[in-house]
C-alpha cells in the first residue's frame, strides 16, 4: 500500500535523528525504582484508602465515595516527597458474594482523569458489570484532582482564540511555532522545576500498583483506553504476577521505536483516512448538507470556510485552529459527525451559530484543558527520545503533509516543546512477557481507528502471549468498550465476568453509521 511504503520511509528519514537519552531505570529486579514501589506498595496495603464523601469542587453524587492514595514523587526514593491522588469508587451492587473485587480504569490522554468513570455502572452497557465490581477511577499525577497538579502556562492563554491552524505552514509560521514551543517547555521547567521528571509513563504504571495495594487487591482488575493501554502494557511487563484481568481498548502501539515522535506520525497519516470518512459521509447526505456529493467538494466547502475564518472569525473566537479541532473530533468520534456537518452546512448558508457554539473556546474549561495539556506534554516528552533539530521535523512532517495535510502539522506543533524539553527523556521499556507469565487479555480495537492506528493492537497481541483480539470491522470510532456495539461489548463483559476469551480474537461488525440531521 502506497501509506505504508510512505509510513516506512519517513521512519527510516527519522531513525538516526532521535538524540540518545539517558536510559529510564525499567524496575529491574534490585532496582532502585523496583524496591520503591514494593515499599509503597506494602504502605498502602497497610494504610488502604478511607472512601468518604467526594469533594464538592469535582461535583459528584452521593453514590460515589471519594479517598486518596499516596505515591512517591520518586520511586528512587519512597521516603521522600508524597503525591496524592483522588482515588473514586461505586461499590458493586450485586450480592456481596458475588463480587469479584475492584476495577479500575484509564481513559488515556496522557492528561486525563477517570474520576467520574464508576457513573457509568447506570448505564445499560454496565449493568451486570457494575454488579460485580466496585467501580473505580483516579486522577493520575499531574492531572487536576492530585495534590500537584501541573500547569505550564496560563489556562487563560491557553484557550485563547482566535488562532491559526496552517495545513503547509509557511517559514514565518514554523518560526513562530518554534518560539512559541521553547516557551511552553521554559513554562514547564518554571512552573514544575524538578519534579518535572517525573512524570513518566513508569511512574504512572508503578502508581497503578500503589492504587491495586490500596483497594486490598492481590491482583488487578484494569482498563486502560487510548493511552492507558501504553501504561496498562508497562504494568503488564513490569508486575505480570499482579494481574488479574486486563482490558486494552483502542491499543497503543507498545514498540519502543515508535514511542513517541514515530507514533505522533502515524496517527497523523491515519487521520487521513478517518478524515476521508467522514467527508464521504457528509457527502453520501448531500441532500441533508448540501455541501458537496463528493468528498472533494466537501473538502473545498471546508477550505472555503476555513478561509473566510483566517480573515473574520466566527463569533470573534473562532478561527482556523478553533475550526479544525472542533473537527479533528469527527476523527475520533462519529458521534460528532450530524453536529459537525450541520455546523459547517449552516455556517455556509450564513448561520455562523452552531459553529460557534461547538468550536468557541470556553473559559469554564480553562483550567482542566491547559492542565491536560501540560501532563501530555510532560509524559511524552520525559518517555523517550526526540528529534531535537527543528530540520528534523521540517523535513519529516513536510513529507507527510504531502499526502496527509489534515492533522499532520497541528499534531507536530502540538509535539513541538519535546524538541527543546528541559528535563532528561528516558529510553522505552520493551513491553513484552514470556508465555504463561501473564493471564489471558482482551485487546478490543476498531479497524479504522485513527488516534490508534490498528497495527498497534497487532504488534501489542504478539508481545503479550495469550491476548486476544477483538476487532470492529470498518469502523474508527476511538475508544469501543462499553460504547453500545452489542458484539464488542459482549466480548468485553463475557471477559471481566468469567476471565473468558475468544481464542485469538474475534471480529466485529462495525455499529451503524450515524443519522444524518437537519436544523430544518
Amino acid at each position: 500500500m502506497r501509506t505504508a511504503a510512505l509510513y516506512t520511509s519517513i521512519g527510516s528519514l527519522v531513525l538516526s535523528a532521535l538524540a540518545a537519552a539517558p536510559a529510564g531505570a525499567w524496575d529491574r529486579p534490585g532496582s532502585a525504582e523496583a524496591r520503591g514501589t514494593a515499599t509503597a506498595a506494602a504502605r498502602a496495603t497497610a494504610a488502604g484508602i478511607d472512601f468518604v464523601a467526594c469533594p464538592e469542587e469535582e461535583m459528584l453524587p452521593d453514590s460515589l465515595k471519594c479517598g486518596t492514595v499516596k505515591v512517591p514523587l520518586d520511586y528512587a526514593d519512597p521516603d521522600g516527597r508524597q503525591l496524592e491522588l483522588t482515588v473514586s469508587r461505586a461499590s458493586a451492587t450485586g450480592p456481596a458474594k458475588e463480587r469479584q473485587g475492584a476495577f479500575v480504569y484509564n481513559p488515556g490522554g496522557p492528561g486525563a482523569s477517570s474520576i467520574t468513570f464508576p457513573l457509568a455502572g447506570e448505564l445499560p452497557e454496565w449493568k451486570e458489570i457494575a454488579e460485580a465490581y466496585d467501580l473505580v477511577g483516579y486522577a493520575p499525577r499531574g492531572v487536576n484532582g492530585s495534590s500537584a497538579p501541573l500547569s505550564c502556562q496560563d489556562p487563560s492563554a491557553y484557550t485563547k482564540g482566535p488562532t491559526d491552524a496552517p495545513t503547509h505552514p509557511t517559514e514565518a509560521d514554523k518560526e513562530r511555532r518554534v518560539a512559541r514551543a521553547k516557551a511552553y517547555a521554559r513554562g514547564c521547567a518554571e512552573h514544575a522545576g524538578q519534579t518535572l521528571r517525573h512524570y513518566t509513563s513508569l511512574n504512572n504504571a508503578r502508581d497503578l500498583d500503589v492504587l491495586r495495594a490500596a483497594l486490598g487487591e492481590s491482583r488487578l482488575t484494569f482498563m486502560g483506553a487510548s493511552y492507558g493501554t501504553y501504561f496498562g502494557a508497562l504494568y503488564a511487563t513490569l508486575f505480570p504476577s499482579h494481574v488479574r484481568r486486563m482490558v486494552f481498548d483502542s491499543a497503543v502501539d507498545p514498540d519502543p521505536e515508535q514511542i513517541w515522535y514515530r507514533s505522533n506520525m502515524g496517527q497523523s497519516l491515519a487521520f487521513e483516512a478517518r478524515w476521508e470518512d467522514f467527508r464521504r459521509w457528509v457527502a453520501k447526505h448531500d441532500d441533508v448538507y448540501h455541501l458537496g456529493t463528493t468528498p472533494e467538494a466537501v473538502q473545498e466547502r471546508y477550505d472555503e470556510v476555513r478561509a473566510e475564518l483566517a480573515v473574520k472569525p466566527a463569533g470573534g473566537k473562532v478561527g482556523p485552529g478553533q475550526l479544525h479541532s472542533a473537527f479533528l473530533g469527527a476523527g475520533y468520534y462519529d458521534d460528532y459527525w450530524a453536529m459537525r456537518a450541520t455546523a459547517l452546512s449552516e455556517y455556509v448558508r450564513g448561520n455562523p451559530e452552531p459553529l460557534v457554539a461547538q468550536a468557541s473556546p470556553r473559559a469554564v474549561a480553562a483550567k482542566d484543558n491547559e492542565n491536560a495539556q501540560a501532563v501530555y506534554t510532560a509524559v511524552e516528552c520525559n518517555d523517550a527520545p526526540w528529534p531535537e533539530d527543528f530540520e528534523v521535523w521540517d523535513r519529516d512532517h513536510t513529507e507527510l503533509a504531502r499526502v496527509a495535510p489534515f492533522e499532520t502539522w497541528d499534531n507536530a506543533f502540538s509535539n513541538l516543546p519535546c524538541a527543546f524539553w528541559p528535563a532528561p527523556r528516558q529510553r522505552p521499556l520493551d513491553v513484552r512477557v514470556g508465555w504463561g507469565e501473564l493471564p489471558p487479555v482482551l485487546i478490543l480495537a476498531a479497524e479504522r481507528d485513527a488516534a490508534t492506528p490498528y497495527k498497534g493492537a497487532l504488534e501489542l497481541r504478539k508481545r503479550l502471549p495469550g491476548s486476544s483480539l477483538v476487532t470492529e470491522r470498518d469502523a474508527g470510532t476511538h475508544g469501543i468498550g462499553g460504547a453500545g456495539n452489542a458484539c464488542v461489548d459482549d466480548h468485553l463483559r463475557r471477559y471481566l465476568l468469567t476471565g473468558e476469551v475468544p481464542g485469538r480474537g474475534a471480529d466485529c461488525a462495525a455499529h451503524p453509521e450515524p443519522n444524518p440531521v437537519s436544523l430544518d
